[in-house]
C-alpha cells in the first residue's frame, strides 16, 4: 500500500554498482530499510543521494509491504533544511557519530511517535546553536528514556551510580558502580534542558571519559549493543 511518513536517515550502503540500501527511522513504521535501485548511476540519481546524508529528516511517499525486509521509495522531499549540519565539520562529526549509535539500538518495526519527535527537535536545536560541545552526552542520555533505561534519581543524592542497575547507590555494590568526576557530570545532565547545556563546563578529557561510561550503560542494557566504529575519530576532533 502507498502511504506517506516522516523519516530520519540512519544509514546508507553502497549495494551492487548502482544502487543504494538505507535504513531510516519512521514516524509511522519505526525502522525501515529501503532499495533505491539505480541511484549512482545518473546525474538525475545524484541530487536523489543528496536527500539521504545522514540524520537528514525527510517526508516519504512508500511503497509499503509488511514483513518485507527492504520497502521502495516512491517519492521524496526535505522535511527540514539543515544549516550547518552537514556542513559544519564539528556538527558533521557528532551527526556521524550519533547516526552510527542510532542504527544499533533502533531496532524495532513499530510506531513511536514521541521517540521521533524528540529526534526530530534535537537535532533542530545542534543545527541551530553555536555552543554544542556537549549536546551527545546529553542527547544520549535522554536517549535512554526511549529505550526503556534512564537513570532512576530517586535516590540521587547518593554517592555512587550503579551503571547495571541504572540506580544511585550508598555503597558500591560491583565494578560497574561509578563516582567521581563521571557521577558529578551525570547528576549535572539528569533532567536538564538542551538549552542548559552552555552551563556545563568541562574539559575534553572529562568528556570522553563520560561518552564511554555512557556507551558502557548502553552496552549494559541493550543486547548485542556494540561500540560505534567512530569513536576513535570523533574523540580526535573533540580533543
Amino acid at each position: 500500500m502507498l502511504a506517506t511518513t516522516n523519516a530520519i536517515v540512519l544509514s546508507k550502503l553502497k549495494y551492487k554498482d548502482n544502487d543504494l540500501i538505507v535504513k531510516c527511522y519512521t514516524e509511522q513504521y519505526g525502522v525501515l530499510s529501503f532499495l533505491l535501485r539505480g541511484v549512482l548511476k545518473s546525474k538525475k540519481g545524484n541530487s536523489k543521494v543528496a536527500y539521504f546524508q545522514l540524520l537528514s529528516q525527510l517526508q516519504i511517499v512508500i511503497v509499503y509491504k509488511e514483513n518485507r525486509s527492504l520497502q521502495t521509495i516512491k517519492e521524496t522531499k526535505l522535511n527540514s533544511i539543515y544549516s550547518t549540519l552537514h556542513t559544519n565539520v564539528l556538527k558533521s562529526s557528532i551527526v556521524m557519530f550519533l547516526a552510527e549509535v542510532l542504527a544499533n539500538t533502533l531496532k524495532e518495526e513499530e510506531q513511536n511517535e514521541s521517540l521521533f519527535s524528540y529526534l526530530e527537535n534535537a537535532l533542530l536545536w545542534l543545527d541551530s546553536q553555536s555552543e554544542y560541545s556537549n549536546f551527545h552526552l546529553l542527547f544520549l542520555i535522554k536517549l535512554t528514556k526511549y529505550l526503556g533505561f534512564y537513570p532512576d534519581s530517586k535516590n540521587i543524592d547518593y554517592p555512587f551510580f550503579n551503571l547495571n542497575e541504572g540506580k544511585f547507590e550508598l555503597k558500591p555494590s560491583d565494578r560497574y558502580t561509578i563516582s567521581g568526576e563521571n557521577l558529578i557530570l551525570l547528576k549535572q545532565l539528569l533532567g536538564i534542558t538542551f538549552d542548559a547545556l552552555p552551563n556545563i563546563k568541562i574539559n575534553a578529557k572529562q568528556r570522553q571519559s563520560f561518552l564511554s561510561m555512557i556507551l558502557l550503560y548502553f552496552e549494559l542494557h541493550l543486547g548485542g549493543f556494540k561500540t560505534p566504529k567512530s569513536l576513535q575519530i570523533f574523540n580526535q576532533v573533540f580533543s
